[in-house]
């Protein structure tokens, strides 16, 4: 593990807002996947593929993605049962990993610069060590991993909710009591230490959001069987057996970032550290007074330490093919 490296900020593109990136509906082994494409801007850029968090979409991407687009060709795909994706059979990290898997094999642009965000970055993970020929680099940002203290977790207060036969419909008739702007902003303040760096176009965005998952009859159920499945995977994850994301962690071969935010809410804090002890060729971005989404929070710095990393592998490569 070493730090990450900061490509410096003026040769970033200049601040902008970009308005969501447009999307497209694929059939997919029979069901459909929303993607969202942000097209490179130069010549030479290489693919790119990101997957947000539970309850999140392909929207979480849209600054981000624009930043690196001189560099990446990007996709950003709802995973199945959130965003505008149609549900899924089965909602644990190796059938979302296996989607993943699909896609870059179906849209014939791998391997890619592979980016996830909490839930993402498990599945980011679980792609990157599985199917290694797939992935160039890894970015995790506050990645789930396993940890036990779910004291350390907002989402602690979700456990009880997987106790209870039928938990989806519970959290079903929850969602249906709270106003879309009510949603929209308890979100942002589980998962954003600094809401005055959001702006009003991204708040109105992400009302936008809430409101199309009030319409989907499916969504409860998607991010309960989720939740379940996330919390079955970190008991796993510390008993014997291959199932441990930890022990796929480290098997894990591509150059890897790894970004965290001191007042994660989500995520234990000493996740992202491990993650980045626990994966071979990590470097680690530990960012004071951020929360659990970085990449919404402070895109600009989080791009840097991208560029970073795609600046010194691209460099790795060029030297490996001169070598030989």
């Amino acid at each position: 593990m070493k730090r990450a490296t900061l490509w410096p900020d003026h040769l970033l593109p200049a601040h902008h807002v970009p308005p969501p990136w447009p999307g497209r509906a694929v059939r997919l082994d029979g069901t459909v996947t929303y993607v969202r494409d942000t097209p490179a801007t130069a010549p030479g850029a290489e693919p790119g593929l990101y997957v947000h968090g539970l309850g999140g979409s392909s929207q979480n991407w849209t600054d981000l993605a624009g930043l690196l687009a001189d560099r990446l060709d990007g996709q950003a795909i709802d995973l199945p049962g959130f965003g505008r994706s149609e549900p899924g059979r089965r909602y644990t990290i190796p059938t979302f990993a296996e989607r993943v898997v699909r896609w870059i094999e179906h849209s014939d642009r791998g391997p890619v610069h592979l980016f996830g965000n909490s839930l993402g970055g498990a599945i980011s993970v679980q792609v990157a060590a599985s199917r290694p020929d797939l992935v160039r680099t890894l970015t995790l940002i506050s990645p789930a991993l396993p940890f036990l203290d779910f004291r350390r977790s907002l989402q602690g207060r979700m456990l009880p909710l997987l106790a209870i036969p039928r938990g989806e419909r519970l959290a079903a008739w929850r969602l249906a009591q709270l106003a879309p702007e009510v949603t929209a902003q308890q979100v942002m303040e589980a998962c954003v230490a600094d809401l005055s760096r959001i702006c009003d176009q991204r708040r109105q965005e992400a009302v936008e959001e809430i409101r199309i998952r009030y319409e989907a009859a499916h969504y409860a159920a998607a991010y309960v069987r989720t939740f379940r499945g996330l919390v079955s995977s970190f008991l796993r994850s510390y008993l014997p057996g291959s199932g441990s994301l930890w022990r796929l962690a480290a098997t894990v071969r591509a150059p890897t970032l790894v970004v965290g935010g001191r007042q994660d809410r989500l995520v234990d804090v000493r996740v992202a550290p491990q993650a980045a002890r626990v994966i071979p060729d990590s470097r680690l971005l530990m960012l004071d007074g951020v929360g659990h989404v970085a990449q919404l929070e402070v895109p600009r710095t989080v791009a840097r330490a991208v560029v970073g990393l795609l600046a010194e592998t691209g460099e790795s490569a060029r030297g490996h093919d001169m070598a030989g």
